[in-house]
């Protein structure tokens, strides 16, 4: 089969496509024909080895994918041969093939392609469990999305509006915060010209939710507009610096700081990742979530996808047509 080979931490520029052996499921594994990954912005960092996740040489990027069942190894039920499926990775979407643990693999619905399919896992349950099983986010309570036309915002925003909460959402451009409007953002605020805090309290009495996947200045300007009770989601830095959070805030304004790892739910509480999984196919079948797959590249360009992300110049998700 072919696969994306990474031999030693360094740049997507030094990555290529070469020949390797099929692998063979395990124990409480399934072989995956991959017809299309989901581009993360994890896999830039375990590439250059910066992920808190180091695999061992040789590996291939890639922590999402939707395919066929291919095989089944020894223990596995509920899942068939032909199925098609999507699935959570370590590593390896980038591949023809891959193997990934049974209960990490969902079946699909025949109206959902691969696309779309191999783009919803790592996003889609980050923002369900964030927002649900972390924060406990209730109806009728505001939510304030930074980053909301990114591949995990604009999930968040899709996300609190199924859950019932009012959704203000922050982007740096026109551009990008029509997006979020599409998406069910009740308001808008494009901090490249408007005050974050100011434009949040015009709007509202106050956000009850932040999610974060920026830090930096949006996560200062967060402090100063969460209610009294608020919970702030620390999902990641995509500003590029890390919050230097001041505890004396959170003890005035009664807050609190969460930070959120899918990585360890998944390892640690593997059921409320299934559930949240079912629970989010059941809306996408219903059409309350609409995924957004800005661009599909072929196998082939691989790195021009990575690149999509890398730059900023995406919205939504970018997919890797494998098959």
């Amino acid at each position: 089969m072919r696969a994306v080979v990474v031999h030693e931490w360094g740049d997507l520029d030094d990555l290529k496509i070469e020949d390797v052996p099929s692998p063979v499921p395990g124990e409480g594994e399934v072989l995956i024909e991959v017809h299309a990954a989901g581009v993360n912005f994890a896999d830039l960092l375990i590439v250059k080895g910066e992920y808190q996740h180091k695999p061992a040489f040789p590996f291939s990027p890639g922590a999402e994918a939707a395919g066929i069942v291919r095989a089944l190894g020894p223990g596995v039920g509920g899942l068939r041969v032909g199925e098609r499926v999507l699935a959570f990775l370590d590593h390896g979407g980038y591949a023809e093939e891959v193997v990934a643990r049974a209960d990490e693999v969902t079946p699909i619905p025949e109206v959902m392609d691969f696309e779309t399919a191999a783009t919803l896992p790592v996003v889609y349950a980050t923002s369900h469990l964030a927002l649900g099983h972390r924060a406990r986010l209730q109806p009728g309570e505001v939510l304030l999305v930074h980053g909301a036309s990114g591949g995990v915002g604009l999930t968040a925003v899709e996300v609190g509006k199924a859950m019932g909460a009012t959704v203000i959402a922050s982007a740096s451009s026109a551009e990008k915060l029509h997006v979020a409007l599409e998406h069910g953002a009740d308001f808008v605020i494009n901090y490249a010209e408007e005050d974050i805090r100011q434009r949040v309290l015009d709007l509202t009495d106050g956000a009850d939710v932040v999610y974060d996947p920026v830090g930096g200045d949006a996560f200062t300007a967060s402090l100063r507009c969460i209610n009294p009770g608020g919970r702030i989601l620390v999902i990641g830095f995509a500003s590029g610096t890390v919050p230097q959070i001041p505890a004396n805030h959170l003890l005035v304004k009664d807050a609190s700081a969460l930070g959120f790892s899918l990585t360890q739910l998944r390892r640690n509480e593997p059921e409320a990742v299934q559930d949240a999984m079912q629970e989010l196919l059941g809306w996408y079948a219903s059409g309350r979530l609409q995924p957004l797959v800005s661009s599909t590249v072929p196998f082939e360009d691989f790195a021009d996808a990575m690149r999509l992300l890398r730059d900023r110049r995406s919205t939504g998700k970018v997919a890797i047509r494998v098959q």
